[in-house]
């Protein structure tokens, strides 16, 4: 007999846990809408040579390839000498490794059935072949907000307002941290190694989980000179208010026409976010990088404060990401939320809505056919009244349908036998504390609304 089991890095979810993610979904479909945003849906495989090669090194590695379907080895030539042009003949199709890729195909496949600036937000599972650990999985559930056909910085303040608002509704006390990858182009200017900047960005990006010292040994291994190392340290600490590591930076990137736009950049989304009136802390760290190659202006990251775990929302602007499919000088920027990751932030804190755990109000107990009829023209108007309620499907032990009733959580539980029907009441239990009463079933559901 085969042991049951499911792969590494997934999960099955029960009732309950369900029940919290769709709260999770909710609550940022609810953010989302609120500012506009229209949902959309792509498919959960794309063609491979729509993901390779549009997040780094690390990401083409991560990616789960799919087999071509069918007895694909009969048209193999295993004489091929290139192994990509093999790789392409086994298998054509991945499953997507994020939501933006597929988004930026699906912006260009539908450019004439779309108006810019087009504003979309996107919530489905992605794939990455990572090692798991604690809040990192191989499938998982990014909620995504993106704006696309237009360069306004307005959007990324509005995108860090939207990242304000789900955090308070969640209870989530977060610090919204922000960069622009021209300030890192600048600074590779700054260290005479701006033909490096994607190897500096990959390993600065390693900075909170390697340390300094690897960043730095990481950089000597791409091929970084020990002076541009050297120069690069003070960039490492880099403290002050967000005006004045704006005004530092200014300073530094005097010769630097790209790190001087980033600047300019950053200091107008930051005036914007003022003008917005932004509860959540935003700090400027210029340490902050995102691997992802696509990235080209301002980029964000959220971190829960009380919980240690890694980033729990992250996103950017992208000037040419539509450009590789054919459609060019289109920008956008979108930022992505991992619901695993609130899920564990909000789990760890007791932060889920106590009425998740208990969402049947009240059950309808089953001593028999004549019984049954008469509580299920009663169950009807409890749900009608916008009371969730079932019955007991089978006449069985009332020991043992209150023991259902204990092991569900139910608050109450409704009875009737012949002396209720001929008097056209039931009788109600609280199930806590055993109190009971006679009522008809409109003061049972005035009862049950006002708990």
């Amino acid at each position: 007999m085969i042991k049951p089991s499911i792969p590494k890095g997934t999960r099955d979810f029960s009732p309950i846990e369900m029940m919290r993610r769709n709260y999770i979904f909710q609550t940022i479909r609810s953010v989302f809408e609120r500012h506009a945003y229209l949902p959309i849906e792509t498919p959960s495989m794309e063609n491979l040579s729509t993901l390779m090669g549009k997040y780094g090194e690390e990401g083409d590695r991560l990616l789960f390839k799919i087999l071509n379907s069918g007895d694909f080895t009969q048209h193999v030539d295993m004489t091929e000498p290139s192994s990509t042009r093999l790789a392409a003949q086994i298998c054509e199709k991945g499953l997507r490794y994020d939501l933006t890729v597929p988004f930026a195909r699906y912006v260009v496949q539908h450019q004439n059935e779309i108006f810019f600036p087009f504003k979309r937000y996107q919530m489905q599972p992605v794939w990455r072949a990572d090692r798991p650990q604690k809040g990192r999985y191989r499938e998982f559930y990014q909620c995504d907000a993106d704006v696309i056909g237009t360069n306004s910085l307005l959007n990324e303040a509005e995108l860090m307002q939207i990242t304000s608002e789900i955090f308070q509704k969640f209870g989530i006390a977060v610090v919204i941290k922000v960069n622009n990858r021209k300030i890192l182009s600048g600074i590779a200017d700054v260290l005479c190694e701006s033909d490096k900047i994607t190897d500096i960005c990959t390993a600065i990006d390693k900075l909170d989980k390697i340390g300094k010292e690897n960043v730095c040994a990481e950089l000597q291994e791409r091929g970084l000179s020990c002076e541009a190392i050297e120069k690069l340290q003070p960039f490492f600490d880099f403290g002050g208010t967000n005006a004045e590591k704006l005004e530092r930076l200014a300073s530094i990137f005097q010769e630097s026409e790209t790190g001087t736009k980033g600047v300019e950049e950053l200091r107008k989304m930051l005036e914007y976010a003022e003008l917005l009136k932004i509860q959540t802390p935003i700090e400027l760290d210029i340490t902050l990088a995102r691997g992802l190659n696509y990235y080209t202006g301002a980029i964000f990251e959220v971190k829960a404060l009380d919980v240690s775990i890694g980033s729990i929302s992250g996103g950017g602007r992208y000037d040419n990401l539509t450009g590789i499919f054919g459609l060019k000088n289109v920008s956008g920027v979108g930022i992505s939320y991992g619901a695993e990751r609130i899920y564990d932030v909000l789990n760890e804190l007791q932060l889920f809505p106590k009425s998740l755990e208990n969402p049947v109000q009240a059950l309808f107990l089953n001593f028999g056919e004549m019984e049954e009829r008469y509580a299920l023209e009663a169950l009807q108007q409890l749900r009608d009244a916008g009371i969730i309620a079932e019955i007991f499907p089978d006449k069985a032990k009332i020991g043992k349908q209150m023991t259902f009733a204990n092991n569900k959580g139910i608050p109450f539980v409704i009875m009737a036998g012949e002396e209720e029907i001929k008097d056209k009441v039931f009788t109600l239990k609280n199930m806590e504390n055993g109190e009971q009463e006679k009522l008809p079933i409109n003061e049972i559901i005035d009862r049950l609304k006002r708990k």
